[in-house]
This record gives structure tokens, sequence and C-alpha cells, in this order.
């Protein structure tokens, strides 16, 4: 192992998800480092995989009976070259520093390769949202803002949602910033369309995944439509990314949660499942009760088996593992697009990768998110709101160049096509550059 990644790696112990992220990135970016020597020189791997501030906090609150609760609180400002650090705040019981470093690291990328003024964030809370009430939640988010607040600004840090932080939490932690602050500024993004909210916002993600795999499919003179697609999970992401297939033309046959799939021949009706899972909070599998067709099946990695051309990792980090990528080859897949942060391991995408599979990377092809809230943000500052349409077409151009800058730094320094080493090398130089522009900061 190079001295460099060791060095990095043996500073930040017991975060497997932060070390593969970075892994997988410095092996990317070898061969910018031998025709660019002034990077090493001036260590700005070294310095990017170091945040700038790690803010960690504690979150006392009090439940509906009245009993007083603990949670730990954090915020990652990791790269601010760019812009101000931009990136989501996760609610869930799992959150913890290594995990935010991961998200924080990639978001990095990300920002940069959507060619908005951006920079690198992550935070959260291991406080789960799920079974608490309304007032629970406002009482938690007013407590994680009260202390957040003093570190976060329009100009400074722009959070964002996450998983566990939807419009419910986001406009609670945005009523606790104005009142602190006396001031309404475009400090988070996925507000109400009523109150400084873009357009687009709710679909985003999943519109610019399909937005940069029906680019990336060109490459193979193929495209979306008349695809048979498998997503994973049926939070946001997988749901509007499925929306957006069905649109172009696909027929989407199976989705799933954390406890199993269904795979519907006849192809999914996204109205039941939105029904359950937007509006119910149900599971997955009471889509039976209203397609009794369909079939279900225990065990959410099972949706992996279902024969597809298109494969939509849509769920959770590293879901997708090399037995599964195999299957999925072997049953003729010929595209996979990652929406969830990271759901692919290393085995997985070495397999797809090695079979001539169009592998659409999560921070260039999950990138619709942070840039339609990189475009909420220009609509705050100006003052003004873009129709839907408008939204939208901004977010089909960013993803395409985001599809274009990635193929040609690909062709340039590595594999043309691979993706995985063309995004991770686009967002990086990008970001290097500015780095070594503005001095040892």
């Amino acid at each position: 192992m190079d001295s460099t990644l060791e060095h990095i790696l043996r500073k930040n112990p017991n975060e497997p998800e932060f070390h593969q992220a970075v892994t997988e990135v410095y092996e990317s970016l070898q061969p910018v480092f031998k025709q660019h020597p002034e990077y090493v020189k001036a260590k700005v791997f070294e310095r990017m995989a170091e945040p700038e501030r790690t803010i960690m906090f504690r979150v006392p609150w009090v439940d509906d009976k009245g009993e007083v609760q603990v949670n730990k609180g954090y915020r990652i400002q990791f790269n601010s070259a760019l812009g101000p650090y931009k990136g989501g705040l996760r609610f869930h019981k799992t959150v913890y520093l290594g995990m935010l470093k991961f998200l924080g690291f990639e978001q990095i990328l990300k920002n940069s390769l959507t060619g908005l003024p951006m920079g690198g964030g992550k935070g959260g809370s291991d406080f789960d949202p799920h079974g608490k009430s309304d007032l629970e939640v406002m009482r938690f988010c007013q407590s994680f803002m009260s202390e957040l607040q003093r570190h976060i600004g329009s100009d400074t840090d722009v959070p964002a949602g996450d998983i566990g932080v939807g419009g419910r939490e986001i406009g609670f932690l945005f009523g606790q910033y104005k009142k602190l602050r006396n001031e309404f500024t475009g400090v988070l993004t996925g507000k109400g369309l009523n109150w400084g909210g873009s357009l687009v916002r709710t679909e985003a993600t999943g519109y610019g995944l399909m937005y940069f795999m029906e680019e990336a499919l060109k490459t193979k003179r193929q495209s979306v439509k008349g695809k048979v697609v498998v997503s994973s999970g049926s939070g946001n992401v997988s749901i509007y990314a499925v929306q957006k297939c069905q649109q172009m033309g696909a027929k989407v046959v199976a989705m799933s949660d954390s406890d199993g799939y269904i795979y519907d021949q006849e192809g999914i009706d996204l109205k039941i499942v939105s029904e359950i899972k937007e509006i119910k909070r149900g599971r997955i599998k009471e889509y039976l009760k209203y397609r009794p067709k369909a079939e279900y099946q225990d065990g959410p990695k099972g949706v992996w088996s279902v024969k597809c051309d298109i494969a939509l990792p849509n769920a959770t980090q590293n879901e997708l593992d090399g037995k599964a990528a195999k299957m999925l080859v072997d049953n003729g897949c010929i595209g996979v697009g990652e929406g969830a942060n990271m759901p692919s391991t290393p085995e997985a995408i070495d397999v797809f990768l090695k079979n001539g599979v169009v592998f659409g990377p999560a921070k260039a092809a999950n990138a619709g998110g942070v840039a339609t809230s990189g475009l909420e943000m220009s609509q705050n500052s100006m003052r003004l709101r873009w129709t839907f349409e408008e939204t939208d077409a901004r977010l089909k151009a960013i993803m395409q160049n985001i599809y274009k800058s990635s193929y040609a730094a690909s062709e340039r320094y590595s594999t043309a096509g691979n993706l995985v080493d063309g995004a991770n090398i686009a967002g990086f130089i990008k970001v290097a550059d500015a780095m070594m522009q503005q001095g040892l900061v």
C-alpha cells in the first residue's frame, strides 16, 4: 500500500466506509499524480482527505413522556475550495463520525462535478425519527439547530436533507434557525415551496440518475426506452427514478425495502408504491394487497436475482456485492446506475467494469439532488423561483455535463468509459486546482 494512503487510513481508524471511499479515489488518481507532480508536492490529496473542521455536540431533548433524551450531533465541514460547504443532514441510528466522513468526502467530488460553486460537507445525528411523534421530532430539531446555527449560513455552510431528514425536519430546523438568527436566508435547501424551496428538488436525485444513465447508454447505442429495470429501495430516490424510467418508456418490474422485494411482471404500479411508502409509511409487502398477481420475497438482496437490462441500486451503501453483480451480468444486465451513496462493493464494481457494463458511479450518477439544491441556493440569492420545466431543464443539462466531463477524464487519464475513474478524476482536478491557487489554507 502506498505510504500516503496508509498514513491517511492509519490516522482514521475504525472507519471502514471512509477507508473504502478514500482508497477508491486514491487509486483512481494515480495517473493524475504521474502527470501532475505538483499535486503530490503540495500534498493536495492528504489535505483533501482531512476535514477543514469537524463539529460534534450533544443534543438534549424531551420526549412525549417528559423524559430527557440525549443524542449526538455532527457537522463535517470538509472542503470549501469551490464554495460554501454543501451536503445533507442524516438522522439515523447508524450515524457515526466515520459514516459522515465517508459521505462528506464523496460530497466534495460530487459537488465539484455539478459545476456549481459548492464545497463539500455532511452532518447529522444518531437520532432516529421513525416512530417519533411530530412534537418529539420538532423538539429534537430545535435542540439540534440551537447548536448548529453557530456554524452555518448561506455563504458559509448550507445543509440539506438526507435519510431521516425530509420536509418536516427541514421545516423545524429552518424555523429554529430563523428565530435564533432573526434572518430569512437560504441557509437550508429542501425547503417548502411556499418559503424558498425549489421545484424538482423532491424528484431531483431519481430524475438526475436517469438523465445520467440515458446519456451514458448512448455509448453503447442504447437507450432507457424499452428496457426492463430493477430498482432497489422504495424511498424518495427509488420512487422518482422509477417514475422517470416509466416516462422514458422503460418497464420497472421490481422494487424493495429493508424487509424484502416485490416482482411485478406486468410492471410496477408506482401509484400503489407511493401510497404505501409515502402516505401510509408501510412495508413494500402490502403491494400484493393491490396487485395479487405480483410476487413478494423476504430479503432485499434477492432483488438482484430478477432478470433485467438496467439495475438501479437506490437503497443503501454496499447493498450490491460481487455475487449479486455476477448474477446481474449473467442475466444480461447492460447498465447499472447508483442512486444511493456507494451502494456497490469494490468487488461488484470490478465485475461490472470487466464485463463492459455501463456503470454510473454514485458521485456522478446521483448528483442530481445536490445539483438542484445548488439551483435552490441560486433562486434564493436572486429572490426568484423558476418553473418546474426551467429547473428540470437545468438539472438535465447538469447531469449530461457530468457524464461528459467524467467520460473525457476517463479518456485522458484512464480507460475510456471507466466512469469510476473518470468521475473521481474530473471532480478532483477542479478542487485541487482551486486549492493550489488559494495557497496553504
